[in-house]
């Protein structure tokens, strides 16, 4: 992979944050006002309910089952702007598939980053609202930033110190390390690239430690000199388990985001990422940090 472009500051002029109100859904509430006050980017808030109004519903009943949905889109219009008290908030309240109703949003609003909360359960591969974050990562055709259960980074106080770019050798992995390189320069953080050698095949004819210094090598050619005035850039090869060695890294270094690479979608959910879906899903769920999804 070639060295990415000298950085721009990334252009974040709408944000997106989807709750459902549960704990985890509002978790990641003030880790998109932070991200909007930081860019000077406009702020959605968004909550999709089931219809009030259905085929089995008596129509008799539809004229009490409005009035109250009405009220409650009032209150829950209310609850999201009081969540992020230091933004001015644009609420939505809509009826329908969660999906449907993020993929309109996105394309009327013009949204350049999309931000969730995930229950991340581990042994369950179903987070914020059933499995339907796995379908937000492979169509969403913004970066989506996951807030997990765990997190717990400097960043809910609106500052980024540590990022880790999770990097493959591929070229759609240009894009995420552009927007770790820009995050790095737009907070003054100390960047790690890390890269996970899996298990090496038998017909290997180089030796760990050899391997270990070519990927080394190509992580530092991805970074362009001039960023050495501005990012601190670390360099990481670990070998193992990828979701444990991104984990283990991230948790070593106290770090504030994780930036992963993604492919477009291919067919089938595992080919979200260049990662495998339950790695990626291991990555979210026990991250102590938002985890950010860039797509290729």
């Amino acid at each position: 992979m070639k060295t990415v472009d000298a950085p721009i500051r990334i252009d974040i002029k709408n944000v997106l944050v989807a709750t459902d109100f549960s704990p985890a859904g509002s978790a990641a509430l003030p880790y998109a006002g932070d991200i909007a006050k930081r860019y000077g980017a406009n702020l959605y808030a968004l909550h999709v309910r089931p219809p009030a109004v259905n085929p089995m519903t008596q129509p008799a009943t539809w004229p009490a089952l409005i009035e109250a949905a009405e009220k409650e889109t009032k209150a829950q219009e209310q609850m999201l702007r009081e969540a992020i008290p230091w933004m001015e908030t644009k609420t939505i309240v809509r009826e329908g598939d969660l999906w449907s109703v993020l993929a309109s949003e996105i394309e009327r609003n013009h949204i350049d980053l999309l931000v969730v909360g995930t229950r991340g359960r581990t042994g369950v591969r179903k987070f914020f609202l059933g499995s339907v974050a796995e379908e937000i990562l492979r169509k969403a055709p913004c970066p989506v930033l996951t807030v997990g259960p765990s997190s717990e980074s400097e960043f809910r106080r609106g500052q980024i110190s540590e990022i880790l770019c999770a990097v493959s050798f591929t070229p759609e992995m240009k894009k995420s390390v552009e927007y770790a390189l820009s995050l790095a320069q737009e907070f003054q953080a100390r960047l790690t690239m890390l890269h996970v050698i899996t298990e090496p095949k038998a017909c290997e004819i180089v030796t760990p430690e050899q391997l270990k210094g070519a990927c080394e090598h190509l992580l530092r050619e991805m970074i362009p000199p001039e960023s050495e005035e501005w990012c601190k850039a670390r360099f990481v090869v670990e070998q193992g388990p990828i979701a444990e060695k991104i984990l283990d890294v991230a948790n070593r270094n106290k770090t504030d985001m994780i930036v992963l690479g993604a492919h477009k979608p291919s067919g089938f959910p595992g080919a979200a990422t260049h990662l495998p879906i339950a790695t990626a899903h291991k990555v979210v769920s026990h991250a102590n940090c938002p985890v950010l999804t860039v797509r290729g």
